[in-house]
């Protein structure tokens, strides 16, 4: 049994929701404290990851029972801190629908397989967030990158590694799918 300063109930909430509240609980724990997030949304694990990396806290592992995902997550202490900065480079839902038809862009569709398999941009490469550290080379770092996901959070995350990796035109579709206004394609059969 881990020992846990905390335990955040964020069961039955989409992203960014489990990231939202993890960001605020963490916040009223002390350096070294450890927190337990539990977590129903399958996405979240890639979420955790990555967010703690970011952020400079220590992803500690996850666990599974039944369909709740527990995350454990060390804060960091002042030394560890990262500041947790956006992606400077964006883009609306309007401006990535006008920038589709060109041949040197890709759109990297970021979500979980059920949720790119239910609507998504036809076109889109699907390789979810926890997945991108060990399929990157999949991608051509010189085609211009848009990176979208349901709300633009798990995007910015992605967009971040691709940047951290020499991909030069990487841009964040801020909105996400959840404001996606233009046809989608869906593969759910």
């Amino acid at each position: 049994m881990i020992k846990t300063d905390q335990i955040l109930d964020a069961k039955g909430l989409a992203c960014p929701m489990p990231i939202v509240r993890t960001k605020k609980a963490m916040k009223d724990l002390e350096p070294g404290q450890v927190i337990e997030v539990q977590a129903t949304d399958k996405g979240s694990l890639a979420d955790m990851k990555a967010w703690a990396k970011s952020s400079g806290n220590q992803y500690l592992g996850s666990s599974e029972e039944g369909n709740v995902l527990k995350h454990y997550l060390r804060k960091a202490d002042q030394t560890e801190e990262k500041e947790e900065v956006q992606f400077p480079h964006t883009v609306t839902n309007a401006e990535l629908q006008e920038q589709l038809g060109r041949g040197d862009v890709l759109l990297l569709d970021v979500r979980e397989p059920a949720e790119y398999a239910f609507g998504h941009i036809e076109g889109a490469v699907s390789i979810p967030l926890g997945e991108l550290e060990t399929r990157v080379q999949e991608l051509d770092a010189e085609k211009e990158v848009f990176v979208i996901c349901r709300t633009g959070n798990r995007s910015d995350l992605a967009a971040k590694q691709l940047a951290e990796k020499g991909f030069g035109r990487v841009k964040n579709a801020v909105e996400g799918m959840s404001q996606w206004a233009g046809e989608t394609k869906q593969n759910n059969s």
